[in-house]
């Protein structure tokens, strides 16, 4: 079948398109882009006033399947991604059983190809059973699907089996997620060291405890020569570590979460929300602000969700006891858009650099571009549609967002994947 985008704002800095086009796809690639453009028969929707850029790709997130399915199934956490506009997310292996060798790889991968949502990439664990002691079977993990590797939700605090961990991995070059947390600095510590653990009387965790771990994975990446790749920045000190190292053209990259990005320690508040307890912290406004700058100015590669769904149980009870963690499959391209693109602060070709190709690039994931031939795996969104996210509202099974009550801008209406439609409409139409 062919597929008629009329009157699209399309963009695409891989091929330096950012204007008004007609794109035609058929059996699942551009067939022809350019202007005026019509098909003898097929399916013609007029995108005028749209964006259409390449699909976007999550690289941190949890689907909690194996085990955990009462808080999520990666059923439902692809639905909640497609509407958030990806085509492609990755899951981490903090599961029951751990994803930590090739079967429970298997079994995400096979779990996910019953459901036509989006393309779901596995994680393998580094260690086994996340405890740092012993390498997990990562070749192994590789040949049954898993594209990268990570200890998420645990740093590994040994530097030496940080080391082992990369001199195995460098063999098959594949990318090394690092969850950069010193466990003897943040000990209990469940917010910013700061103004938040002094109002609110909450034990305190210092942006220390994250560049110090920062700090020592890039000196491993220069011992080793592997990729290491540093999760969820949220410190000033941390962002400066990674510049020095890329400064010396060393094999390393950076994520940001939008929680981080946009929201800082100055938003929790006597209310005590439970959906802001996310780890690491929300940090000091100063944090924050070089997190946007460093995202702008090429230090930090990519923005990914970290999207961690929790029961309302988890949720509902003391700060100090509450599961950390938020969901963000829904909102991430539009809180991106309103506070950085619409603002003018980044341009929209930044956008899609940090949210659709650095991630394919850094995971080895086949190259999505808007040109003849390529795949065509697409999001489209409306930059003058609003959309006040509720609790309630989301496709998750999971509803702590920590930006419940935001009203943005970039609604998603419409996701490609391999040339049909998942997502018209803002209506989910995969079976």
């Amino acid at each position: 079948m062919a597929l008629l985008l009329k009157n699209a704002h399309v963009c695409d800095p891989q091929t330096g398109v950012n204007e008004i086009l007609d794109l035609v796809i058929r059996d699942g690639v551009f067939a022809e882009i350019g202007k005026n453009l019509s098909i003898p028969k097929g399916v013609e929707i007029d995108c005028q006033e749209k964006i259409v850029i390449p699909g976007i790709v999550d690289m941190h997130g949890h689907l909690r399947e194996p085990g955990f399915e009462y808080k999520e199934t990666i059923a439902s956490g692809a639905k909640s991604a497609l509407m958030g506009g990806y085509t492609d997310i990755c899951c981490m292996p903090n599961t029951d059983p751990v994803a930590d060798n090739a079967s429970v790889i298997e079994y995400i991968v096979k779990r996910a190809q019953e459901q036509s949502f989006c393309r779901v990439h596995p994680f393998g664990a580094i260690t086994q059973e996340l405890a740092g002691k012993k390498l997990a079977e990562l070749y192994d993990m590789k040949q049954a699907g898993a594209c990268a590797f990570s200890d998420d939700g645990r740093g590994i605090q040994s530097a030496k089996m940080m080391r082992a961990a990369l001199d195995y991995a460098k063999m098959f070059d594949v990318l090394l997620v690092a969850h950069s947390e010193d466990e003897t600095l943040a000990g209990n510590g469940c917010v910013n060291e700061g103004i938040a653990s002094t109002k609110l009387g909450l034990p305190g965790q210092p942006g220390e405890s994250e560049s110090v771990m920062v700090a020592r994975d890039m000196h491993l990446a220069r011992l080793t020569g592997g990729r290491v790749h540093v999760a969820h920045l949220s410190s000033r000190h941390g962002v400066d570590a990674l510049r020095a190292a890329k400064a010396q053209n060393l094999r390393v990259s950076g994520e940001v979460t939008p929680h981080h990005l946009f929201l800082n320690e100055t938003d929790l508040d006597d209310s005590y929300d439970t959906n802001l307890k996310v780890n690491p912290p929300l940090r000091s406004i100063e944090d924050q602000e070089a997190l946007i700058a460093a995202l702008i100015d090429g230090t930090i590669d990519v923005v990914a969700t970290d999207n961690a769904p929790h029961a309302s149980q988890e949720k509902e009870v003391e700060f100090e006891n509450a599961a950390y963690g938020s969901i963000g499959y829904e909102t991430a391209l539009p809180l991106v858009y309103t506070n950085l693109v619409k603002s003018q602060r980044m341009s929209l070709e930044r956008l899609v650099e940090v949210m659709a190709i650095n991630p394919r690039t850094l995971l080895g994931l086949r190259p999505v571009k808007i040109e003849v031939g390529s795949q065509a795996d697409l999001t489209i969104f409306d930059p003058t549609k609003t959309k006040t996210f509720k609790a309630g509202s989301f496709a998750s099974c999971a509803q702590n967002s920590a930006f419940i009550g935001k009203k943005l801008y970039g609604v998603v209406t419409d996701v490609i994947v391999n040339g049909y439609h998942t997502l018209q409409d803002g209506k989910v139409i995969a079976s």
